[in-house]
């Protein structure tokens, strides 16, 4: 039978930045190539993302609703849902709305809980915002923050370096309010960086990779769209933290390699055919 849903879909909800490698721009090719139809919900429009001196912004939080309206009427059924950045209170009000319209007993949700970095919420993330994400990552099946917004979420004191335990704690949190796969990312050890593996029923795993170069932009994003297309396809958790983590310092190297700047994110297109 002829129909919308034959095909593996997963909604996007985040910003659009025409440039600089970030949020849907990276998710959508990455999503695409792993066989999986990528729909994107703009929460905002950037011609080129936050970390530039400046850009051109579209708020997009009134018209989502009326665009969300049209996939009702289509009937559309998503295999997985990811969230990124959410600018305001009204846009996380309008992800809950979504969950409760489209997720089903066979959906998966991705959240990356874009809050804040280095210990602190950005400036933008007013206490309420914090209030209503800590609510909003109950209804997640997969949740990816990094050390400073697992801190926030699990209302736990933000300190760099933690050991397992402590690790082990935060994670065990927040998988009780809901998410059954967590990983923390971005943790530093010694020369590496770590992705904490957290899953029900299974032993956490500190998952290290090399640390290469300077922070560039968009690749939280990079790795939730791996991590969300290989949920959707069956792939192991683990798994798949490791490839999204091994595909990433590639694509730094690369970059590196092409002398681009920070703010142009990861060279990404180097590598597309190879996930």
């Amino acid at each position: 039978m002829s129909t919308h849903n034959n095909q593996k879909k997963i909604a996007v909800i985040n910003d659009l930045s025409g440039f600089g490698r970030c949020s849907i721009a990276v998710a959508w090719p990455i999503i695409s190539v792993m066989k999986v139809q990528c729909c994107p919900v703009p929460t905002s429009i950037f011609s080129n993302h936050t970390g530039f001196e400046s850009y051109f912004f579209d708020d997009y939080t009134d018209k989502m609703q009326a665009y969300i309206d049209q996939w009702k009427k289509l009937d559309l059924r998503f295999n997985g849902i990811s969230t990124g950045f959410l600018g305001s209170k009204d846009q996380i009000e309008i992800v809950s709305q979504f969950l409760k319209d489209f997720k089903t007993e066979d959906t998966i949700v991705i959240m990356d809980p874009v809050m804040g970095d280095y210990g602190k919420a950005y400036t933008t993330y007013t206490h309420e915002m914090c209030q209503e994400m800590k609510k909003l990552v109950k209804h997640a099946d997969i949740l990816t923050p990094n050390l400073t917004e697992a801190c926030i979420l699990a209302d736990v004191e933000y300190k760099e370096n933690m050991n397992t335990s402590e690790l082990t704690k935060i994670a065990k949190h927040l998988s009780e309010k809901g998410p059954e796969k967590i990983v923390i990312t971005g943790v530093p050890v010694s020369t590496y960086l770590g992705n904490f593996c957290y899953e029900k029923g299974k032993e956490p795993k500190m998952l290290r990779i090399k640390k290469i170069g300077e922070s560039r932009s968009g690749t939280g994003d990079v790795f939730s769209a791996i991590l969300a297309a290989d949920a959707v396809n069956g792939v192991d958790f683990e798994t798949s933290v490791r490839k999204a983590a091994a595909f990433i310092k590639k694509c730094i190297e690369r970059s590196i390699e092409m002398d681009l700047p920070l703010t142009d994110g990861v060279c990404i297109e180097e590598f597309l055919n190879q996930l």
